[in-house]
């Protein structure tokens, strides 16, 4: 199908891109248009502007500031892929990067738009709770930082006000914890049926810190702090991993849909999480 009429905006600043999105209440975003563009072209959504945000150059790239790790907005999943930065500082994310799409789609797509997005389906949305990511937002009032606890909403909802962009995140440094995402979905490319993002940290042997988020397993990320507080403060065998991961659906709302039911899910995200935390207290 063919989207309906809209008016297009390319700016070359932040500034810019927010007033153009202040002039119009129903004025969208585009990114990567990875996500976008398809509901476009099913008429599912029908905006009167899009703000393309390819030109505005502070919003792309990775650096360090202190202890975190700062991602801009447009940077593409196949930039994250290539950075050493980010294999150094956050491994977690370059190892979720390479399971979105595939070569096309890594090139074109973002990561702030895929977090923009909000799909629980997506990938990143559960590495960047994991991560205790902060989301960094900037609208007509100015700059503001969200926790990726609280930026996730509802289904395809972020916090992120009608007039705000996204133009970075700040991950702190994970350099040196065990990490693994895992995945399971019908076919190569596919969306993820559950997907677990886990990050162990280990001193003297002992498990000093857990992480783990759960993808698709809600309307929006899962944090399993059940999880977490079962293998935190063990020896991380595999007997503990196992009773740990024993946890995983606890407090989650699976959906049911023609991919798996929802109890089909709560079994998966018990044995993914057991597999993600097998291989992230090794490492």
């Amino acid at each position: 199908m063919i989207p309906v009429g809209f008016e297009y905006s390319r700016p070359s600043t932040v500034e810019e891109a927010v007033a153009a999105l202040a002039a119009d209440p129903d004025a969208k975003v585009l990114a990567g248009g990875q996500s976008l563009l398809p509901v476009l072209r099913l008429r599912l959504a029908a905006p009167t502007t899009l703000v393309d945000l390819r030109d505005v150059e502070s919003l792309h790239g990775v650096r360090v500031a202190g202890d975190d790790l700062v991602i801009g907005a447009m940077t593409t999943h196949d930039e994250i892929l290539h950075d050493a930065r980010v294999a150094e500082h956050a491994p977690l994310i370059a190892a979720a990067t390479a399971t979105v799409g595939d070569r096309q789609v890594r090139h074109l797509g973002t990561f702030g738009g895929s977090l923009s997005h909000a799909d629980p389906a997506g990938d990143l949305p559960a590495v960047a709770c994991a991560l205790d990511a902060t989301m960094v937002a900037v609208g007509p009032n100015g700059r503001r930082e969200i926790p990726a606890a609280d930026f996730f909403v509802d289904y395809l909802t972020t916090a992120l006000a009608p007039d705000e962009i996204l133009v970075e995140v700040r991950v702190p440094d994970t350099a040196g914890w065990g990490h693994r995402y895992e995945k399971f979905n019908r076919m190569a490319q596919a969306w993820s049926i559950v997907g677990v993002a886990a990050l162990v940290r280990r001193v003297d042997g002992g498990v000093t810190d857990t992480r783990v988020a759960l993808t698709n397993m809600g309307r929006r990320p899962v944090r399993a702090t059940a999880v977490e507080r079962a293998l935190t403060g063990t020896a991380g065998d595999a007997g503990a991993v196992t009773a740990a991961a024993g946890h995983a659906d606890e407090g989650a709302e699976p959906p049911s849909d023609v991919n798996g039911a929802a109890d089909y899910r709560a079994h998966l995200s018990r044995v993914l999480t057991r597999r993600a935390l097998t291989v992230a207290v090794g490492a």
